[in-house]
C-alpha cells in the first residue's frame, strides 16, 4: 500500500541496466486507485510501461508465472501490521520469482462514502466498513473507537471496496482506501488519516522471472532457509554464518512450512549482493548446513545510501580470500 500522493515520502531505486519500454508489460493490483497503483507511479522508469491493473495480489503473481506479464508489483510489508503474508508465502512456497527493487512508500489511509453520508463528528449512519484486510488492520484503533459496531467486510484491494460503494450507490457503506481513491471514485472523505500510526509506511516489491540487477553498491539479498528438521539451535547456527561474516540483518520473519505443525522456515534480508564474495559464502554455508535455501533475490536497497560497513565487510573476505589462497600454494 501507498500513499494517496503518489510522490510523497516514496524511496526506492532503479534497476541498473534495465530498460522499460512501452511494450513492457507490469501487473499490479488494481483496480484504478490502489495504493499499489500510487507507489507505482513514483517510479519515473516503471510508469512508461505498460501498466496492467489486476483484481489481487495472487492474480497478478499467477500472470507473471503465466507469462502474460513481464513483472508484477505488489505490496510486502507494512510498518503497523507486518508481512503482507498472500505475498511473501507466494514467494516462499509457490512460485520462483526474483526480486529486482523495492519501494517504500508513507501511507494514508482515509475513510470515505457517498456524499452526505456522514461528517467527522457523527458516523452513526456508517453500519459498515470495507477494504483490503491488511488496511483493516492497520486502522483497528480508530474502528474500535468510532465505529465499534460496525460491520467489517474484507475487499481484496483498497479501491475496490471505494470502486464498489460508488458504482453500487451502498448507502450507510464506508471505505478505508487512499485519498486518491476518494477523487477517483466520486466520494466523499469522512475522516482523514484514519491509520494508527503516522509514520505507517508499506514496501512493495517489482518481480520478475530468471534475472538479477547487477549489483549498485547499496543492495539487498532476501532468502528462505529451511532447517534441518528435529535439530537444537538451528536458527542460531543460521544466524552465526551472517555474525561470522559481518553480515547486517534488515529482517528475519518465520513462516509455518505447511509441512506439519511445528515445522517453520525463515525469511531474511540482509545487506549485499549475491556477486560480493562474502555474500556468496554465507550462501554457500547455509546450503551446506541447512535443508535448504531459496534465493528471492539481490537488488537495490529503498533508502538508497550506499553502505561502508558491507565494502569493508566484502574488503576483508577478499583480503583473508587472498591469504588463504596464499597458504595453499605452499602445499606440494
Amino acid at each position: 500500500m501507498a500513499t494517496g500522493d503518489s510522490s510523497a515520502g516514496a524511496t526506492g531505486a532503479a534497476v541498473t541496466g534495465t530498460a522499460f519500454q512501452a511494450s513492457t508489460r507490469i501487473g499490479y493490483m488494481g483496480p484504478h486507485g490502489t495504493f499499489t497503483e500510487a507507489a507505482l507511479a513514483t517510479q519515473s522508469d516503471l510508469s512508461q510501461a505498460a501498466l496492467m491493473p489486476l483484481i489481487s495480489v495472487p492474480e497478478v503473481l499467477s500472470a507473471l508465472d503465466d507469462g502474460a506479464v513481464d513483472y508484477g508489483f505488489v505490496p510486502v510489508e507494512n510498518a503497523i501490521e507486518g508481512a503482507v503474508n498472500v505475498t511473501q508465502d507466494a514467494l516462499a512456497f509457490d512460485f520462483d520469482f526474483l526480486i529486482q527493487r523495492e519501494v517504500v512508500v508513507n501511507v494514508q489511509l482515509d475513510l470515505m462514502a457517498l456524499p452526505g453520508t456522514a461528517t467527522a463528528d457523527d458516523l452513526s449512519a456508517i453500519h459498515t466498513v470495507m477494504s483490503f484486510p491488511v488496511a483493516i488492520a492497520q486502522c483497528r484503533a480508530f474502528l474500535h473507537g468510532r465505529l465499534p459496531n460496525a460491520e467489517i467486510e474484507a475487499a481484496t484491494s483498497t479501491a475496490l471496496a471505494a470502486r464498489r460503494i460508488a458504482e453500487e450507490q451502498l448507502a450507510g457503506v464506508a471505505a478505508i482506501a487512499s485519498p486518491t481513491a476518494a477523487e477517483i471514485y466520486g466520494l466523499e472523505t469522512v475522516v482523514a488519516s484514519v491509520e494508527d500510526h503516522r509514520d505507517n509506511q508499506t514496501r512493495f516489491l517489482l518481480l520478475a522471472k530468471n534475472q538479477v540487477p547487477p549489483a549498485s553498491g547499496n543492495d539487498k539479498t532476501s532468502i528462505v532457509v529451511f532447517q534441518n528438521q528435529n535439530e537444537p539451535g538451528s536458527l542460531l547456527g543460521i544466524l552465526m554464518e551472517f555474525e561470522a561474516r559481518r553480515l547486517d540483518l534488515s529482517r528475519l520473519e518465520s513462516r509455518p512450512t505447511r509441512r506439519g505443525l511445528g515445522e517453520y522456515c525463515f525469511l531474511l534480508d540482509f545487506e549485499g549482493h549475491i556477486s560480493d564474495e562474502v555474500v556468496a559464502d554465507c550462501l554457500r554455508a547455509l546450503k551446506m548446513k541447512q535443508r535448504d535455501v531459496k534465493f528471492l533475490g539481490s537488488f537495490p536497497a529503498a533508502n538508497g545510501s550506499s553502505s561502508s560497513r558491507e565494502r569493508v565487510t566484502e574488503e576483508a573476505w577478499i583480503s583473508s580470500d587472498d591469504w588463504l589462497k596464499s597458504l595453499r600454494r605452499l602445499i606440494r
